[in-house]
């Protein structure tokens, strides 16, 4: 499959390999959701062992339509709606705190209710908040020295977001955002002296923030002592290692395991990785560390291959936010940091955390496309081809 880019001549074809890898993780994270949901679901929703597999593969559906249109639209065109980005997801976020609109569950704030589903509007930011940072960092990038032109614009729509999510009772994708905003700001070039501010700043506010509510510091004692809370608050995260290390080295076949009928409470959510843990075991979860490890491979090699400040920063930023958010994850199901509120990407049930990554991947795969000269002419086999 071959097109031109932005009305140029050379052509340059899709990353087929980041496609099928992307085509993977979602197939394999439906059938891990299905295997780790279907006997919760039957008890709750009148024997629909489905329930959340046909939601999922709803939002699947209306993500792959959005992956093919962020796989084929013009960058440039992209960076002209970003305004209109950034304050539809800030309007979004509020939306969350008004009556009738926004759910609150379990005291947080943090889903729009549409129709017989719900957005986590949060999840959009992880997508915007790139985007702008990328669009204003190449925009403001001769300005990068200075703080008032350069690096207060980008730091305010940070600090905004924050606030935002943080206000949700959301303070683990807050803290998850700005760290990834952050890691941008870096690669951006910005001076040492103001990237040093900025984390001598964030790190002891968000250190602090973990003390303004009580499940925050229970989650935070109940992993440094374990003990204290055995039925408590840390009992999730204590279920979720067992099942991990239940799964043993050839794991208990694929919709065997047993301790997501009980033992972890909604393991079909953040903590499904503990599930596919027990049935796919060691080997399980070697191939899928492969698979994601294959998925950053691609996505860096985009960045680097991409042309401009804007598509770099923006495939950096974008790959950095999945990849992260697998490894912490990944962390916390296997009780290596403090249990946190972050989907596994392409697993847990969340149509909001899909919709956005696969959206997100379309984009990286449209950087793909947009390789330097010299690598447009090894594709077109000037230099022998590749």
């Amino acid at each position: 499959m071959s097109f031109s880019v932005d009305g140029a001549d050379n052509k340059t074809v899709f990353d087929h390999a980041l496609i099928v890898c992307v085509l993977l993780l979602t197939g394999a994270g439906l059938a891990a959701l299905y295997s780790a949901s279907y006997s919760f679901a039957e008890n709750w929703y009148n024997g629909d062992r489905w329930h959340f597999v046909s939601r999922q593969s709803v939002f699947a559906a209306v993500g792959f339509v959005f992956f093919f249109i962020a796989a084929n639209i013009n960058m440039e065109t992209l960076r002209g709606s970003i305004k209109f980005l950034v304050a539809a997801a800030a309007v979004l976020c509020c939306m969350t705190f008004v009556p009738g609109i926004g759910l609150n569950l379990n005291g947080a704030s943090r889903w729009i209710g549409i129709g017989g589903f719900s957005f986590q509007p949060s999840e959009l930011v992880k997508l915007v908040l790139p985007l702008y940072l990328a669009h204003i960092f190449d925009k403001k990038k001769e300005k990068l020295d200075t703080f008032l032109y350069g690096i207060l614009p980008p730091t305010l729509i940070t600090a905004l977001f924050f606030t935002l999510i943080l206000l949700q009772n959301n303070f683990s994708t807050a803290v998850f955002i700005a760290s990834n905003a952050l890691v941008i700001f870096f690669l951006a070039g910005i001076k040492k002296r103001f990237f040093a501010s900025a984390v001598i700043v964030f790190l002891p506010i968000s250190f602090l923030l973990v003390f303004t509510k009580e499940h925050r510091v229970r989650r935070l004692m109940s992993f440094l002592q374990p003990k204290l809370e055995p039925l408590g608050a840390g009992y999730q995260a204590q279920m979720s290692k067992r099942s991990v290390e239940s799964g043993g080295f050839w794991g208990k076949g694929i919709g065997q395991g047993t301790r997501k009928i009980e033992s972890v409470p909604e393991i079909q959510s953040d903590f499904i990785f503990s599930a596919f843990s027990e049935e796919g075991g060691f080997i399980g979860v070697v191939i899928f560390i492969l698979v994601f490890a294959f998925f950053a491979w691609r996505g860096y090699r985009a960045a680097l291959r991409a042309d401009g400040t804007f598509k770099r920063l923006l495939a950096c930023g974008m790959v950095n936010i999945i990849v992260s958010q697998t490894l912490l994850n990944i962390a916390v199901v296997s009780g290596a940091v403090p249990a946190t509120g972050v989907p596994l990407p392409f697993f847990s049930a969340g149509g909001s955390s899909l919709l956005v990554t696969l959206i997100m991947s379309g984009l990286i795969v449209n950087i793909s496309r947009g390789a330097s000269p010299r690598e447009r002419d090894l594709n077109n086999g000037v230099y022998g081809g590749v």
